[in-house]
């Protein structure tokens, strides 16, 4: 039997064509689909050929800013990449504001808040050496 892993995480965005723009820019993720879901809303997917974001928002983004209670407990979405400087790079260009950096054993990993402030920690473990 194979491992379990996780294969996605839906998350509430306002404008998930934004958000999928951001996470194309920042990770080189790719939609893999995008259409109607849940009480009328609309949802993109994002991601590899083996995980993915689920991108949602409710009709005319109706939940845009509002949070299921279900999702409170969410802290951040942690993406692991190869080359943690490029991706700051891309993070800032994005006009968002990296933050909290840490070099710990045996990796690297900043944080940063997407429009909606959702929390991503990126982190690399490719290069476990102080910039």
């Amino acid at each position: 039997m194979a491992h379990p892993f996780i294969e996605h995480v839906n998350i509430t965005v306002s404008d998930p064509d934004r958000s999928a723009a951001l996470m194309h820019a920042i990770f080189g993720w790719n939609e893999r689909w995008r259409g109607p879901s849940l009480h009328g809303g609309r949802t993109i997917h994002v991601g590899s050929d083996t995980a993915y974001l689920a991108l949602y928002t409710g009709p005319d983004g109706e939940h845009a800013g509002v949070r299921y209670p279900k999702g409170e407990p969410l802290q951040h979405i942690g993406v692991q990449v190869d080359d943690l400087d490029a991706t700051e790079a891309r993070v800032a260009a994005a006009g968002l504001t990296p933050f909290n950096h840490g070099d710990y054993e045996p990796g690297r990993r900043f944080y940063f808040l997407d429009p909606d402030g959702i929390e991503f920690e990126v982190v690399s473990y490719a290069d476990p050496h102080p910039r």
